[in-house]
């Protein structure tokens, strides 16, 4: 068996790339990240073709001023530039799997080749996505950054003409089910952890300290997370901020200034220095497919407190790993927090139920074992049906 993989950027790509590798199935990588840096991340330079012209195009517009991004979206370009390379290139294996909204001329190609098609969609489906998102910045007076027009149709044509779609959660299983996708399309396993990098050391004060980590975003739900902290008002008590800060959510940061500690972007390779001080993570998502912070939270030693729009469900076990509460419910949040704040021996023991529940099926390799399995499942009906 052999699976090629299409993507620009990185999501969990090199992750499921290294999986297929280690058990000798991975075909093609096709990137937009340039050889060597590949090669330094354990992808072999025979397996990897490289465009890099879509990662270079795409982090310089990261760096443009905000008026031009409001005004100018090339999300729909660059995707199809590497659309257009990964189906110059694509060589016949036995499947691809494409990243969506760069894979729709990548899969028309594969399916010429005679091979099984899938497209990987690591969010809900686009239509739902791009409703709540909608919804929820309307709520602000905000214009949401949703997906392009043009993008929102060109993933619409993928799920309907890949094979199969690869997704993270029952969260987006739920969306993808409501919007008319038939089931037995939906391969559906959750994303791991890497233990050798996500670890529990010591925590160093006795401060009841909530954790959140990533994009510091009105989609990320920060402002919820802000208002029940602040509203708590908890003695010995502190709200730690982690990562990139988006201007949508600094009029929250000045309403709440005093009431949390934001330490800005921090390197992937030290969070867990971060994550062991905590006592809680807690990620009140509007929405998106399975948050990897929540199982590296877990791996150490913290309950996660998360909305049903995580994909937390998938790991968290209520009331043992942590809690899953509905979207914007800020007073269910502020009575989980008091709850473990006011029991903290039960808080440590809920993180080491957190951190062994991971460690005993979300791992990158319980990873790599559940979609090789479904990967094994789709290429033996193939072979069937030619046979």
């Amino acid at each position: 068996m052999k699976i090629s993989i299409s993507l620009a950027g990185r999501f969990h790509g090199f992750e499921l790339a290294k999986q297929f590798l280690k058990r000798g199935f991975l075909g093609q990588f096709i990137s937009s990240y340039p050889r060597f840096f590949l090669e330094k991340r354990g992808i072999p330079k025979e397996n990897s073709k490289s465009f890099v012209i879509t990662e270079i195009f795409a982090r310089i517009w990261r760096s443009m001023p905000l008026f031009l991004k409001n005004n100018y979206n090339p999300q729909f370009f660059l995707a199809e530039l590497h659309d257009s390379f990964a189906a110059g290139v694509l060589e016949k294996s036995d499947a691809v799997v494409a990243w969506s909204s760069f894979g729709l001329k990548t899969i028309r190609k594969a399916k010429k080749l005679g091979m099984k098609t899938i497209i990987e969609r690591g969010s809900s489906h686009i239509l739902y996505q791009t409703e709540i998102l909608n919804e929820e910045y309307g709520r602000f007076g905000l214009r949401a950054r949703t997906a392009h027009p043009k993008i929102i149709e060109k993933e619409l044509r993928e799920y309907e003409e890949a094979d199969y779609i690869g997704i993270p959660s029952l969260f987006v299983k739920r969306t993808f089910l409501e919007k008319g996708v038939d089931e037995k399309k939906l391969i559906h396993v959750p994303y791991g952890v890497d233990l050798s990098e996500f670890r529990q050391i010591p925590k160093k004060d006795s401060v009841f300290r909530v954790v959140f980590a990533g994009g510091m975003t009105i989609r990320k739900g920060v402002h919820y997370l802000l208002q029940a902290f602040s509203e708590l008002d908890l003695p010995n008590s502190e709200l730690l901020l982690i990562g990139s800060l988006s201007d949508e959510i600094k009029p929250f940061l000045k309403k709440y200034a005093g009431k949390f500690r934001y330490i800005g972007h921090v390197p992937q390779l030290e969070l867990y220095e971060h994550y062991s001080q905590g006592s809680v993570f807690v990620i009140m998502s509007i929405e998106e497919g399975l948050a990897m912070v929540q199982p590296q939270a877990m791996a150490c030693g913290l309950p996660v407190i998360c909305t049903e729009n995580t994909g937390g469900e998938d790991i968290v076990r209520e009331g043992k790993d942590g809690f899953v509460i509905p979207i914007r419910d800020v007073e269910k949040l502020k009575e989980k927090l008091a709850y473990l704040y006011e029991n903290p021996e039960l808080c440590r023991t809920m993180g080491t139920s957190a951190k062994e529940r991971v460690a005993k099926g979300f791992t990158w390799d319980d990873y790599g074992n559940k979609i090789v399995e479904e990967y094994r499942k789709i290429i033996s009906v193939n072979s069937a049906k030619k046979s």
